[in-house]
């Protein structure tokens, strides 16, 4: 089972207007397309898996490491699937604050309709967040908690804490496919920053101690939660080291330096610019990638920018060409021709041929440059306001020229 911690900053605010609707329709579009191909259970398996969760929220033009990527991706999620639900077969309920309250009647709600056991949802809604809070005191008290469910009655549980004192956030993932007990050892990955020795009666090792509490003796549990190998660092903005330069190189290779023409999968696309193919090659892989291919979530930051510009400015032009073609390339397929979305899904497939034999030089700096001095071109925009023409001449510091 993966374990594993990663320190999850507090970031407080909201989103801008112009991201969220972004966020919600190409996070719709990312959604539709993996249950089409992959179907409704496979969803629940990525959101279930922290680093595929990180790389979502990055792609979709948040801030590559913060807490805030919980509250948002899953608003925008929550805002698309929702209203086509009946047709996508998923329901997703809670949220933050007062919405994660509302929990127990959305579910029941929605077994009403489909007839699940909706009495079996809401235990299942009450008992995570109790483990989470109660039986695991780690320092963290719950403010978010998202139940995804399918017509199947699968489900899958985010939540996350917060400890104000430190700042940081800790976010919990929980599977139903994967789940034996809600005392033992429930969860799929648990985030968050190391707190040292804490109450996890949740821990296998932690039997004892719950069969002394059952007796009404003072037993303490004296194991530690055992937790993921992969730390996201404290500092905001995105650094060469936290990416795998030889994938992110391969996307731009793609992108940038190959005739999309020539490539007989991606005739459908010719026309769209290497800027969006960039994009298009980064989306593709968070809807067809395997899970090891999520291990640098950082990468997927290059799609779309970040609000806060890191590590560059959200370019909405391009952003609004991505949500079109995969609106389209879905749209498509359910009439049957399905060559544009199976272009779409070859991007992810060459770029990981190109990257077999692609050797990294140090060209980080000079990509994130080149992102924005070219910014404005894209409409970009941060939480402080639109991009602006660089003051030197762009043109000299051009990467692909």
């Amino acid at each position: 089972m993966k374990r594993g911690h990663a320190d999850l900053p507090l970031h407080y605010g909201t989103v801008p207007s112009w991201l969220a609707q972004r966020m919600s329709l190409l996070g719709g579009a990312i959604t539709e397309a993996i249950i089409s191909e992959y179907g409704h259970q496979a969803f629940l398996q990525r959101l279930s898996d922290p680093f595929w969760f990180q790389s979502l929220g990055c792609v979709l033009g948040m801030d590559w490491h913060s807490s805030g990527i919980t509250t948002s991706v899953m608003n925008a999620l929550k805002k698309a699937i929702n209203k086509r639900s009946n047709e996508l077969g998923i329901y997703i309920c809670g949220g933050r604050g007062k919405a994660s309250r509302q929990t127990p009647s959305e579910l029941l709600a929605i077994a009403e309709k489909t007839g699940l056991n909706g009495d079996e949802l809401v235990r299942n809604s009450r008992l995570s967040a109790k483990v989470d809070n109660t039986a695991v005191q780690d320092g963290f008290q719950l403010y978010l908690h998202s139940f995804i469910v399918t017509k199947n009655g699968d489900w899958a549980v985010i939540q996350q804490g917060m400890n104000p004192d430190e700042r940081m956030a800790r976010r919990y993932h929980w599977l139903s496919s994967s789940l034996q007990s809600f005392t033992e050892e429930p969860h799929t990955s648990v985030c968050g920053k190391n707190q040292g020795l804490i109450l996890n009666l949740t821990d296998k090792l932690a039997a004892p101690t719950k069969k002394g509490i059952i007796d009404l003796t003072k037993e303490s549990p004296d194991k530690i939660m055992r937790e993921v190998s992969i730390i996201l660092p404290k500092h905001h903005e995105v650094n060469a080291d936290d990416v795998n330069m030889k994938r992110l190189g391969a996307a731009l290779l793609l992108a940038h330096e190959t005739n999309v023409s020539d490539v007989e999968s991606l005739l459908l696309l010719e026309g769209t610019g290497p800027r969006t193919i960039q994009s298009l090659t980064l989306v593709s892989e968070v809807i067809h990638g395997t899970p090891s291919r999520f291990s640098d979530p950082a990468r997927f930051s290059f799609a779309h920018g970040g609000k806060d510009g890191h590590p560059f400015p959200v370019p909405t032009r391009v952003y609004d060409e991505t949500i079109e073609i995969f609106d389209k390339a879905i749209h498509q397929s359910k009439l049957g021709n399905k060559e544009q979305s199976e272009a779409l899904k070859n991007l992810s497939r060459i770029s990981q041929e190109i990257e077999k034999n692609f050797t990294p030089n140090n060209f980080f700096d000079d990509l994130i440059r080149h992102e924005r001095n070219h910014s404005f071109e894209y409409g970009g925009k941060t939480v402080y306001g639109d991009a602006k023409r660089p003051e030197k001449s762009y043109r000299q510091l051009d990467l692909w020229d």
